[in-house]
């Protein structure tokens, strides 16, 4: 019996002290779990050691640690809430790490507006894991393999639970919001330029960048706005609006307006010297600086590597992203009624406006927007018929030819036609049978760099077709080509590399030369030529209105006045009449009238 008692002692003191043993092992993954979750997520994109300052790390790791308190509490279940937590990490890292290659910057919290778009042109992309990548997956595999050692069910109180999972929801909304604040910002020195989302996320990590961002889905009421004090700005610039440009043939007729806003055109050579067989842009280079009747610079642009939609809702509408959320798509957030646009005001002109995409129409909710924006009729790849491709997608030749087929419909009415071409959209990594690069970079082998370049090329020569045809017609014509904005970070590391410089450490005035396209607008009539004129794309559209001699909208007629003072107002930089450059933040006070009357245009004038 004694030894019976001393046994039973003994096994109970077992498993006591298995008992506690476990649970300490749980407590440790509890712990420790979140936290090797959270780095390994980083390491999708950059090393989290190199740049992220430890206390932000600890930031990071505190969302992570109540994330999983959160999931227990919901589940019951250790093993259940670390194994969630992991695979959404596992998720969230592998979407960053081909977001980020294929347009440069990270996933934002609009993004989940382009949700449509995305998947639309997602077998586009070559989708191929570095070796740190395909470690990080690993690593999760062993995270979601180690977990089975974790507790499964909990024994504690359902009650309990539920409130212990509300008090940890409510921890992670509280500390959501404080990272969005200022107190939060200069306490942990967080990296809070939205201009460089990518930067951002690499300083301050995934989750606090992506919250930090969160604030900015909202467009916030500009200093001292009223819809009085808009019209009462609208009523002086209507004071200007009789005086406008003539045109300089001697004619009553209203000029032909044809826009191309070519996929990824640039001009890389901006970045930084590099020698290749053949010059990629030759005729786009003669019309910028030899070329009789053409004002020509470099546009300054809101978007890189993508967002397509946001540089034309500038060149169409006047107003500037550098007053909206950084990486938002006001296509698909804030166009949702009739707004008044180039279309719409050249269509009370009695002009035929039309717009053609030779891809998809629902990419960035266009077959919708183009409506509201007062276009007659908008033509996609389903009005072509056997056109010529270039990988996967309708070469600019074949574009150009849409373009003069559209113009012969009705000569004898004015066309204003906006062209977003697609022949040089990403991927450029992707081999393909009918489109072999004739362009070559000397002393680099970058496939995807050759074939960007070579893509270029044949829209050049595409953009001599076009440029050639109206030329030789009689109806007074002004053509307008730019770029919507450069190509990824990957397809230029070549040039940096061979100028001894990175795509990582670039300085913000090198930065903002990503930032920067070719334009021209060329008219087959006389008009006063002009070069390396400063422009942003919010201007574009209503410059090229006065050089054609056309009457302006008084919103039209004020950015003409503004551009005088500011010539350049993008996300990247403010440019005023002396040359100097400056940030949107410190020349807030100077353009609040325009931050008033884009607020009207978008949001109150329906």
């Amino acid at each position: 019996m004694y030894v019976d008692l001393k046994y039973y002692i003994v096994i109970n003191k077992e498993k006591e002290e298995m008992k506690q043993t476990k649970k300490l092992v749980t407590i440790l993954f509890m712990v420790i779990m979140p936290v090797v979750i959270f780095y390994t997520m980083e390491w999708f994109l950059r090393n989290p050691f190199e740049k992220m300052r430890f206390p932000i790390q600890l930031l990071n790791i505190a969302f992570f640690e109540l994330l999983a308190l959160c999931l227990f509490f919901i589940t019951g279940r250790i093993r259940l809430a670390l194994r969630i937590e992991a695979l959404s990490a596992l998720l969230i890292g592998l979407i960053n790490y081909f977001v980020v290659q294929f347009r440069s910057n990270p996933v934002m919290p609009w993004d989940i507006f382009s949700i449509r778009t995305a998947a639309s042109v997602a077998n586009n992309y070559q989708y191929t894991l570095e070796p740190h990548a395909i470690v990080c997956v690993v690593i999760f595999i062993l995270i979601l393999i180690v977990c089975r050692f974790a507790s499964g069910k909990t024994d504690i109180n359902k009650r309990f639970r539920i409130i212990s999972a509300f008090i940890c929801a409510l921890a992670l909304i509280l500390l959501g919001n404080y990272v969005q604040t200022q107190d939060c910002v200069k306490r942990f020195r967080l990296y809070d330029k939205l201009f460089t989302p990518n930067t951002m996320t690499y300083k301050d990590g995934t989750v606090v960048a992506f919250l930090m961002e969160c604030q900015y889905l909202s467009v916030d009421t500009p200093d001292s706005y009223s819809s009085k004090e808009a019209e009462k700005l609208l009523a002086a610039a209507e004071a200007d609006a009789s005086v406008s440009f003539k045109p300089a043939y001697n004619s009553s007729e209203q000029p032909n307006i044809i826009v191309i806003m070519n996929e990824a055109f640039s001009d890389l050579s901006i970045l930084g010297d590099y020698t290749t067989n053949e010059d990629e842009i030759p005729y786009m280079r003669r019309l910028m600086n030899e070329s009789f009747n053409t004002v020509s610079g470099y546009l300054d642009v809101s978007v890189l590597g993508g967002n397509t939609a946001n540089t034309e809702f500038e060149f169409l509408t006047g107003d500037t992203m550098a007053f909206l959320p950084q990486g938002c798509i006001p296509y698909q957030q804030y166009i949702h009624t009739e707004t008044s646009s180039i279309a719409s005001s050249l269509k009370e002109l009695g002009y035929r406006t039309i717009a053609l995409h030779p891809y998809r129409a629902g990419g960035w909710d266009r077959d919708e927007v183009y409506a509201h924006f007062g276009f007659d009729t908008f033509y996609t790849q389903d009005d072509f018929v056997s056109p010529l491709l270039y990988r996967k997608y309708i070469s600019d030749e074949s574009d150009v030819e849409k373009v003069i087929e559209l113009y012969e419909q009705d000569p004898d009415t004015p066309l204003f036609l906006f062209n977003v071409t697609m022949q040089n959209h990403s991927s450029y990594s992707d081999e393909f049978d009918n489109f072999t690069p004739s362009v070559k970079m000397e002393g680099n082998d970058s496939f995807a760099l050759n074939q960007y370049l070579s893509l270029l090329r044949e829209s050049d020569r595409s953009l001599e077709r076009l440029i050639t045809y109206f030329e030789r017609i009689d109806d007074p014509t002004i053509i307008v080509f730019f770029g919507d904005h450069q190509p990824t970070d990957s397809v230029v590391a070549p040039i940096y590399k061979a100028n001894n410089q990175s795509v990582s450490s670039l300085t913000e005035e090198e930065l903002r030369l990503r930032y920067q396209v070719p334009y021209i607008i060329h008219a087959n009539y006389d008009i006063e030529e002009a070069r390396n004129v400063p422009m942003s794309a919010n201007y574009l559209g209503v410059k090229t209105l006065e050089l054609a001699g056309l009457p302006l909208t008084n919103y039209q007629q004020f950015l003409v006045n503004q551009y005088e003072n500011y010539p350049s107002v993008s996300v990247m930089q403010i440019t005023d009449a002396y040359g100097n450059t400056t940030s949107i933040a410190e020349k807030d006070t100077l353009l609040n009238p325009y931050q008033i009357l884009q607020y009207y245009h978008l949001f109150k004038n329906k």
